[in-house]
């Protein structure tokens, strides 16, 4: 059984102008002690998918799923303290932005520490303990001295390894990392990626990666689902995703990569993600893909097989090329 489930989710925002889509029909599976990452571009609906696993979604946001379960307990109908006993205990999540993501009015310890007294209900001399302990785990240096220092004391990289030690602070089962390595210089992003793979590795929790680096993904993930404007339009192993993208979008994600261009200017996706009054009645990525066909515009493609990376595609790409009779019935 998955350690995470997740069956035909979406997600819709109420606004003045009408309910707006930001996730639509997306499935996530995740096994105990798997690497999976999630990309695409900004506004792909990467971050609202999995805020609605955390529960963290404001009053405005409507969640369905046929199916969203972690360790067997269906997320669904979990009441909210039963949902607050899990949540930051069994799946723990590192937000965007660590120097905005913690409270700059509290020390480093204090912040630990009350994780710690809310989930695990240790005393003080316990908590002080562990979050020295998480804080050497983490690489931070002279962690004594770092416990009583507040967020504006410290560097992005040092934030970002605070919010790392607070989301391990009670060993979870898995750990949502939505975009770790943002705002980071290259030198800090290689050594929080790194961190990560390591406390995935010596914990044997499952890890969920949100970013847009195809990149980070190479080097870390061991499968993949690609978003485009909410939906997930392409799943399938790291190295088969890579060696042979089936959807249009990934396929033009992999060929706008440094190290695979060939001539002088790097390739790019033309056009832009539609927006909430933008999308057509058809593939969202029809406007931007050039095997789109009139059939493309006017109807929501079929998921193909999986030996197909599942592509919401009419005409899934082998080799680069369009099958047009591998769709799924």
């Amino acid at each position: 059984m998955a350690l995470l489930d997740i069956r035909n989710l979406s997600v819709s925002f109420a606004t003045r102008s009408g309910a707006f889509r930001a996730v639509d029909s997306v499935d996530v599976v995740v096994d105990s002690n798997e690497v999976l990452g999630i990309v695409g571009e900004s506004g792909s609906g990467k971050s609202v998918a999995m805020l609605a696993v955390m529960g963290l979604l404001p009053w405005t946001a409507t969640v369905t799923a046929d199916a969203m379960t972690f360790d067997g307990r269906d997320l669904r109908t979990l009441g909210t303290r039963e949902r607050r006993r899990i949540i930051g205990r069994d799946i723990a999540m590192i937000f965007q932005e660590p120097m905005s993501s913690l409270n700059p009015c509290f020390t480093v310890g204090f912040q630990i520490g009350e994780t710690l007294k809310t989930h695990l209900h240790m005393d003080k001399p316990a908590r002080r303990a562990r979050t020295l302990e998480l804080l050497e785990q983490v690489g931070i240096t002279d962690p004594e001295r770092r416990l009583s220092a507040f967020p504006h004391q410290l560097s992005g990289g040092m934030s970002q390894r605070i919010m790392i030690a607070m989301a391990i602070a009670c060993r979870p089962k898995l750990l949502i990392a939505d975009e770790p390595s943002t705002a980071l210089d290259v030198t800090i992003q290689a050594q929080i990626l790194d961190l990560l793979v390591a406390l995935r590795r010596d914990t044997g929790m499952a890890l969920v990666l949100i970013t847009h680096d195809m990149g980070v993904i190479a080097e870390t993930a061991e499968q993949v689902v690609v978003q485009y404007a909410g939906r997930q339009v392409e799943q399938s192993p790291t190295r088969e995703l890579f060696r042979d993208p089936h959807h249009p979008y990934t396929f033009g994600l992999l060929a706008a990569l440094p190290e695979r261009a060939t001539g002088r200017r790097l390739p790019a996706i033309a056009g832009v993600v539609p927006g909430q009054f933008d999308k057509l009645p058809g593939c969202t990525f029809a406007p931007r893909c050039p095997h789109a066909s009139d059939l493309c515009h006017s109807q929501v493609p079929p998921r193909a097989p999986a030996r197909l990376g599942k592509a919401l595609c009419w005409t899934p790409l082998v080799n680069g090329v369009p099958q047009h009779s591998a769709v799924a019935s």
